[in-house]
């Protein structure tokens, strides 16, 4: 049953475009004053947030505030546009919002640890909505984590020496029993 339920059952239709695109402009506006109150206020209480970034989905505007919290310490500068129009699924229940987001990473990203690198990003997502009382009940973001962060300097860029040495630790540990 928690599969289904995470999958978005319980998700009630969108009221219209003109609605989305104006939540969308609320949400987005909390996002880039990088006020996490104000993002946690356009999802329901018991909201399930997936995003790349995270080893496990944020549940609650708690888990949600702190998530946009991290964001802004690592990147006090980021920003987010939107390179396209939302569009709504044909039963009604899931919005595609795609987005851009800049920044540079100018304090810890916590967790895991990292320290700042200094340098700048430039990725585009989408985010999928299902609404619940008019607020965002299931939230899953897609993008190119891997992509963000090899620009940040956290992976080894593709086929250097250091993604090669990645690569047989993880063929030794593959080895191993688990």
């Amino acid at each position: 049953m928690e599969a289904a339920t995470e999958l978005g059952a319980g998700a009630e239709p969108i009221e219209s475009m003109d609605w989305l695109r104006e939540f969308g402009e609320r949400y987005q506006a909390a996002w880039n004053a990088h006020d996490p109150e104000a993002v946690a206020a356009c999802v329901a209480e018991d909201v399930v947030w997936e995003d790349p970034a995270l080893p496990e989905p944020a549940r609650g505007r708690a888990e949600v505030a702190e998530f946009v919290r991290m964001g802004a310490t690592a990147f006090p500068d980021y920003r987010f546009s939107e390179p396209g129009a939302p569009a709504i699924d044909d039963d009604g229940l899931v919005a595609y919002v795609p987005w851009r987001m800049t920044g540079t990473n100018t304090g810890p990203i916590d967790p895991p640890g990292f320290a700042p690198t200094g340098r700048s990003f430039e990725v585009e997502g989408v985010d999928l909505w299902r609404f619940r009382g008019g607020l965002i009940w299931r939230y899953s973001a897609v993008y190119d984590f891997a992509g963000m962060a090899r620009q940040l300097g956290l992976l080894p860029g593709r086929g250097g020496r250091a993604e090669k040495g990645i690569v047989g630790v993880q063929r030794l540990r593959a080895r191993l029993p688990l």
